[in-house]
This record gives structure tokens, C-alpha cells and sequence, in this order.
């Protein structure tokens, strides 16, 4: 990317083209570089089957060139047509066989042949218009995909998916154990697809075909695009966080980056919360990431759709580039005056003048541009890591055992601990290489098989540190359970075994040097050491149900060069924060710098070598951060030293002096 961009999400197709040159000359003072549009126009591009009228979009992509702006353009497959959404099998039938009503968006099947027929075309005719225009940088593939369908179509498909997942039907029977309550299977047509609760095997290979369907048709448009486009032209895709309906790595393998939709809702921005959404994105690829729509004061769509802060989103658009973003673009420019989202927040409202947030969105955008030549071409350098896997996610949420056991949320409770320290942080497919980092923790990765055992004994071996946590390694890759006991052939890594696991009814007390007034909340997992003579014991259960008592419930474990941890379980946030620090302090890991609860500190190398430091204040009330080094401040373009007040919100962009 050569440039940090400001954008916007634009719809001319909402408005008369008399309009579009005021809209265009309030974005050009505002400071707006790139504009994304048409992702939700297919009935204005093609208002009959076959008949495409795309002088429109042409004629905006021109005006929007004039003044100095940039068009992404979005395939309008996420909000199909009434003409084709009355075609037979186009619209998606819901788990309890109701086909999904017209007049929403992502309603489509996404194995229909008619709705993939019908999607070509209109990829085609765009590409075929505007693939080679040097004012179309990228495009955006559909929008947040979302919907999962339960057709007669879909169940054919996952059948047929089915077959080259398995070479017969006996192996299929016997991976999924259906002997169990005499499911076994005698013809591939009579596999179902999974209605609420159903066998786990079954369940995790639905998941993996949800994931390839629409793997499928992302593909299908991609390969109708890129023969039209320049080299420099990019393909995304703009994912939702941490929606979990599919495997967003097999989803993104055709694009050349990620994208995602922030939003916050109610309440208030939570960095702790969005960075791990941010690095889960930009781990995607493991390249920095677009902010296709960015929530510009409220939302519509929550119980209370408070506005942010005054300045909230300054520093939130901050803490993006912070983590990858490349660009921000705001979620719309101007009210719409019908629709489902007529109380969204805007740049502009209803009349086409400007809301107050407007204001702090050109202050955004002069920053950026500011800073644009500064930031450009940096990326994150991380020596921590943490694996995450879709499988092992799914895999727990179709059997939490504890109905509080929420994966996202033990995942974000490993981030937390480490984001407050001002770590760079990546988040990993668990499957990915593991070269370059000190620390790797791998949270409730349930899901082992002997490439992903390996993978970790070589980091270690060669003196990485490693976190194992609770419900580690007791599933295989079809679901099934592993016949070795927890955390199986990561066992001999760790040093301990697991005898057995605990779901929680109540806190329970932890007892040891690290923490001795712990507790662990909703799952415990009892440890037996296999080396004693070399397996530490961090910390051991009080009295609670008696098979816990004083049994290990956080150990670590030197194993060649490195080390493993093992944590049997979800231990409070005080004890949490206890472990990681004597974590890090064994891998000989720091912060950026020290700062007060809600300030953040990250980073950013620039091609040169050079390190670029973003402070960012969180919080409504000023702060006091101690710089470590004499620093250049390239916002106020001041030099800073000592103890820096920031003011509520306030976002310092430094480099050491040299």
C-alpha cells in the first residue's frame, strides 16, 4: 500500500446525480481518498435479467476521480434482485425448512445454480467495465457473508463434499463412531444435515463444507475478475471479527488481504476487545487489513445506540492503524431517507448536511494525511503469538460442558492478560509456521493431530516457550476423542497428563507462590506429573469437591531448550495477570513501555528498520505516561520527553530520537 487511506461507503444510486457533485465536493474538503460503493446495487445495475445499466457507476467513478478520489468497488451479490430472488431455490431455506423472506440482504443459498449463474453475470459485466479503470484500486468480494442454508440443494452438495472428504462410507462410520445410537450409514444419500445437536463428527464436517461453499463461490467471482485487472488491483473481502459460521483462513487463501466491519454498539470502545479483532484479521493473511466500515458515532441495530465520545473515534482510528489497518472508511456518508437503517450513524445526515461528527472525521483524515508518507509500508514484527483454530473453537461450542465456556471469550482472556502489557501481539492460524517468535500460547487447542504435535515440539525444542491450557488435546481432526488421555501427544512436551476435567458451579480456590488466594471459575482439569523430578508445580487446587484438593492445577515443564506451560484452568483475572508475567519474564519478553490502565502502546517497523510507537489514551480522563526515550511527536510535530500528559483521548505518533 503507498498510501494510509480515509474513506467512506457511498450509494449514488440513493440519490439524484444533480447531488453527487456537492456529496464529492464535501468528501474532497473533508479529506476523503478512496470512496467503496455498489456492493448493495445489483437492482440498479441490473433492473431486469440480462439488462445492465452501468453508465451510473461509471459516471461516479469519474466525478470521484476528478476530485482526487479513489473507488472500491463491492460485487453486489449480498443483496441479490427481486427478479432473481423469485427464481425457484435462489433464496435460502432456514434450520426449520422456512425459506428466508425477500427484502433483507445474504439471503441467498450460496450453492444455488441459478444464484451462482446469476452472480457470474453481473461479476462479469463489471469486470468486463470497470476491471481495467485506473481509478477502481481494489474490490470488495460480496459483504459479510453470514447466511447458511439447509436446502435439498445444500444436502446434496454436502454429500457430495462428503465423498472426497472420505474415501467410503466405512471410514466415514467408522471416524464419526456411528454405532454409537445406530447411525451408521449404508449410502452417502442418507447423511442429513445437522438440525440442532447432532453427532460431532457430522456437525464439525457441515462446518468445513459451510467453509468450502463459500470458499467456492468467492472463488468463482475472483476468477471472473482478475484476468480484467491491473496487477496493482486488490480482491478482499470485509469478514465480521470473530462470526464463527465458517474457517475464515480457508475463506481468505484467494484474496490477496482481509478486511473486516468494525463496530462497537453499545457502550464504548473496549481496545483490549477490538485489538484482538484487529490482529485476528490481519493474522488472516499475516498482512495488514482494511477497515471496509468503520461505525461513525452509533450504530442502528443495538438496545442502546449511544453515540461515541467526542474524540472516541479519533483515537479508535488510531488504534486501527496501530494494529494493520491500512485504511478506515466510515460506515455512511449520508442518511438514507427509507431502508432498515435510517437511524444509523452518518457523515452526513438526511438533509445532506453535515453531522458535528464530520468535524472529527476531517481531523482524522488531515492526520492521516499527515502521516500517510510515515506509515505507509510498516508492518507488526510480533514475538508472541497466539493459535487459533476454527475447529477446536466449533468443536467446544457444540459441547461446552460448562454452558459458560465460551471459546472466543478464554481466548480473549489469554490476549487481555498480555495486551495490557503493551505487547505487539499476533493471533495465528494454529497451523501456520511458528518461526521467529519466543512465545506461543495455544488456547483450548482441542484439536491435535501429529503435524500440529510436531509443529510445537520443534519450537520448543529450539527454546520457544509454550502455553498449553485447559481442554488441550483431546480431539482428533473428526471430532472423536483421542484414545490418549489430555493433552495426548503434547503430554511428554508438558510433563503432565490430564486424569480428568471439572465444569465448575462456583469459583473454587488456587493455593501457591504465584497466586495463593486464586481461584478458578467454570472449568478445572486435575494434572498428574510425569517427570517430578523436573515438572514444576506453579500452583495446586484448594478444598473444593475433593477430587481437585491440593492436586496440580498450573505447572511448567523444560523440555530441551524451551519450556511448557500447562494450565489446567480458567484462572481469575489477578491470577491471570500473575502467570503471564512470570511468562514473560521467563521468555525475557517486555512491553513497549509502561503506561496507566486504558493507555495502549504499539508499534509499526518501517521498511527502513525504523520503529514507529503509537500512545494512544483510551479513556475520557487525562493520563500521565513516562516516556522511556526522547521522542519525536510527527502529530504535534514536537519533541517529547519524561512524563507526557495526554489529555482524554489524546494519540501521540512517535519515533526515538537519535
Amino acid at each position: 500500500m503507498q498510501k494510509l487511506h480515509f474513506g467512506v461507503a457511498y450509494y449514488p444510486e440513493h440519490w439524484p446525480q444533480e447531488r453527487w457533485a456537492e456529496d464529492i465536493r464535501l468528501m474532497k474538503e473533508a479529506g476523503v481518498t478512496v470512496v467503496r460503493m455498489a456492493e448493495f446495487a445489483w437492482s440498479t445495475m441490473e433492473p431486469a435479467e440480462g439488462q445492465f445499466h452501468l453508465e451510473w457507476l461509471e459516471k461516479a467513478i469519474e466525478m470521484l476521480a476528478e476530485a482526487g478520489i479513489v473507488s472500491v468497488l463491492g460485487t453486489p451479490t449480498a443483496a441479490l434482485p427481486a427478479w432473481l430472488a423469485h427464481k425457484p431455490g435462489v433464496l435460502a431455506i432456514e434450520e426449520n425448512g422456512q425459506t428466508v423472506q425477500f427484502g433483507n440482504r445474504c439471503h441467498y443459498c450460496v450453492n444455488s445454480p441459478q444464484f451462482q449463474q446469476a452472480s457470474r453475470r453481473i461479476v462479469q459485466a463489471m469486470a468486463a467495465r470497470f476491471g481495467n479503470s485506473p481509478h477502481v484500486i481494489g474490490w470488495q468480494i460480496d459483504n459479510e457473508y453470514q447466511r447458511i442454508c439447509y436446502c435439498p440443494t445444500c444436502r446434496a452438495e454436502f454429500q457430495n463434499f462428503l465423498q472426497t472428504e472420505y474415501p467410503s462410507l466405512d471410514e466415514l462410520n467408522l471416524h464419526w463412531a456411528t454405532a454409537y445410537w445406530s447411525q451408521a450409514y449404508s449410502d452417502w444419500s442418507q447423511i442429513p444435515l445437522p438440525i440442532g445437536p447432532h453427532n460431532p463428527g457430522l456437525m464439525l464436517a457441515f462446518k468445513r463444507f459451510i467453509s468450502r461453499s463459500y470458499q467456492n463461490f468467492q472463488k468463482t467471482q475472483v476468477d471472473e475478475l482478475r484476468p480484467h485487472l491491473p496487477p496493482s488491483a486488490w480482491l478482499t473481502h470485509n469478514f465480521m471479527g470473530w462470526f464463527g459460521a465458517f474457517d475464515h483462513y480457508t475463506l481468505t487463501r484467494d484474496l490477496d488481504f482481509a478486511s473486516w466491519d468494525w463496530y462497537i454498539g453499545t457502550g464504548h470502545h473496549d481496545h483490549l476487545i477490538s485489538g484482538a479483532s484487529h490482529d485476528l484479521t490481519r493474522g488472516f493473511k499475516r498482512k495488514n487489513f482494511w477497515l471496509m466500515e468503520t461505525q461513525p458515532g452509533n450504530v442502528n441495530w443495538t438496545k442502546t445506540n449511544n453515540a461515541l465520545n467526542k474524540l472516541e473515534a479519533r483515537a479508535m482510528a488510531w488504534h486501527a492503524v496501530a494494529h494493520g489497518a491500512d485504511a478506515l472508511l466510515y460506515w455512511q456518508w449520508r442518511s438514507a431517507l427509507g431502508g432498515q437503517e435510517q437511524y444509523h450513524g452518518t457523515l452526513l445526515d438526511q438533509a445532506g448536511r453535515p453531522r458535528p461528527f464530520l468535524g472529527e472525521a476531517r481531523l482524522i483524515a488531515r492526520e492521516f494525511a499527515q502521516l500517510t508518507d510515515l506509515i505507509s509500508g510498516s508492518t507488526i514484527q510480533s514475538k508472541v503469538a497466539l493459535l487459533n483454530c476454527y475447529d477446536s473453537r466449533w468443536s467446544i461450542e457444540f459441547q461446552r460442558h460448562n454452558n459458560d465456556f465460551d471459546y472466543v471469550a478464554y481466548f480473549q482472556h489469554w490476549y487481555r492478560a498480555l495486551a495490557e502489557r503493551n505487547l505487539d501481539l499476533d493471533i495465528l492460524s494454529a497451523d501456520e509456521p511458528l518461526t521467529g517468535y519466543k512465545l506461543v500460547i495455544a488456547p483450548a487447542l482441542i484439536m491435535l493431530d501429529e503435524a500440529r504435535v510436531e509443529k510445537l515440539r520443534e519450537f520448543v525444542r529450539h527454546g520457544g516457550r509454550l502455553v498449553l491450557t485447559l481442554r488441550t488435546g483431546l480431539k482428533d481432526r473428526h471430532n472423536a476423542l483421542l484414545t490418549a488421555r489430555q493433552p495426548a501427544g503434547l503430554a511428554e512436551l508438558a510433563g503432565v497428563e490430564v486424569e480428568d476435567y471439572y465444569a465448575l458451579e462456583h469459583p473454587i480456590p488456587l493455593a501457591g507462590n504465584l497466586f495463593p488466594q486464586g481461584t478458578a471459575g467454570l472449568w478445572a482439569e486435575r494434572l498428574r506429573l510425569l517427570g517430578e523430578k523436573y515438572t514444576a508445580t506453579l500452583a495446586h487446587y484448594g478444598v473444593s469437591n475433593g477430587w481437585l484438593d491440593a492436586q496440580p492445577a498450573v505447572t511448567v515443564n523444560p523440555y530441551q531448550s524451551g519450556f511448557v506451560y500447562m494450565v489446567g484452568a480458567w484462572l481469575d483475572e489477578a491470577s491471570q495477570k500473575t502467570l503471564v508475567n512470570q511468562i514473560l519474564i521467563n521468555a525475557s519478553l517486555s512491553g513497549l513501555m509502561k503506561t496507566p490502565p486504558g493507555v495502549e502502546v504499539r508499534s509499526r517497523l518501517r521498511p527502513d528498520g525504523e520503529k514507529i510507537y503509537f500512545v494512544i489514551n483510551h479513556t475520557p480522563t487525562p493520563q500521565v505516561v513516562a516516556l522511556p526515550w526522547p521522542a519525536h511527536d510527527h502529530l504535534s510535530g514536537q519533541k517529547v520527553a519524561g512524563e507526557v500528559e495526554f489529555t482524554p483521548y489524546a494519540v501521540a505518533i512517535l519515533t526515538r530520537e537519535k
